[in-house]
């Protein structure tokens, strides 16, 4: 059972650090852990990540990250799921890894009325094709870090100022939109709930 941590607002590159500095420690013995967070605002590029996909970024800071994908934009309302895993340890591979988080994510917004899916082309969470969640992950060791976001209760302007995850027009939407009004912590709760559910099988 993966241990669950509720981190609360954290800034992004110390969380991002203090996920590296976990992963190069870790042993085999090492339990999985599961990070609860949400962050000031922020823009990250992955490590595909072109600047040309960045536009009138204004004052919200930019940071190369080492996640895979290209950019995409962090803020407070958002909720972010950081998932510590061995996928060596549970033979997990690392698409097999996507889809289950997608899937957790599905499963939670199916949970309050909200049809949800995933597409091949385009990793990620969609609802009338705008984009809820997104994934980014770097595997280090056989282990995962990074993880998911679901856009809940978020100022989606940012976003406006981006391609998001490098797709010129792709659109973005969050739970507020489709009439949901919940908690980040609430929302955890049930994305937790369906990603522990899929590791442990």
């Amino acid at each position: 059972m993966p241990v669950i941590r509720n981190l609360g607002l954290q800034d992004y590159k110390s969380t991002w650090q203090d996920m590296q500095r976990f992963t190069e420690q870790r042993t085999a013995e090492t339990v999985d852990e599961i990070w609860i967070t949400e962050h000031p605002p922020v823009y990250t590029l992955g490590l595909n990540g072109k600047r040309e996909h960045l536009f009138a970024t204004g004052d919200i800071p930019v940071i190369n990250s080492d996640r895979g994908g290209q950019v995409t934009y962090h803020g407070p309302g958002q909720l972010i799921i950081y998932t510590l895993i061995d996928i060596k340890r549970l033979n997990l591979g690392i698409r097999p890894l996507v889809t289950l988080l997608e899937q957790a994510m599905i499963f939670a917004l199916a949970h309050y009325g909200i049809k949800a899916v995933a597409r091949i082309d385009a990793p990620g969470v969609y609802v009338d094709n705008k984009k809820i969640g997104s994934i980014g992950l770097r595997i280090k060791k056989n282990c995962s870090y990074h993880g998911l976001s679901i856009n809940n209760q978020m100022d989606l302007a940012p976003f406006d100022h981006i391609n998001t995850c490098g797709y010129p027009g792709l659109e973005v939407t969050r739970l507020t939109d489709l009439g949901v009004n919940v908690s980040n912590a609430e929302l955890a709760i049930s994305v937790t709930q369906a990603l522990i559910t899929a590791l442990t099988k």
